[in-house]
């Protein structure tokens, strides 16, 4: 089922970032993301409530250009 808050997100294991891109078209990198965290988010049947409550406020993060 398609994210209403999320539109992509791709996992690097070997850096361990998390990058992901909104609906509003805003892109932000989360850094030393777990594995175990990246799986579930991709698995999760709501990408925008796992967001919520196990990556948002819990990792350093950068926003990147457009």
């Amino acid at each position: 089922m398609p994210s209403r808050t999320i539109r992509h997100f791709e996992y690097d294991r070997d850096l361990r970032t998390l990058t992901i891109t909104f609906v509003t078209g805003r892109r932000y990198r989360y850094y030393k993301v777990d594995p175990e965290i990246a799986e579930a988010f991709r698995i999760a049947a709501s990408k925008g409530s796992y967001f919520n409550l196990r990556i948002r406020d819990q990792y350093r993060f950068e926003e990147l250009a457009a």
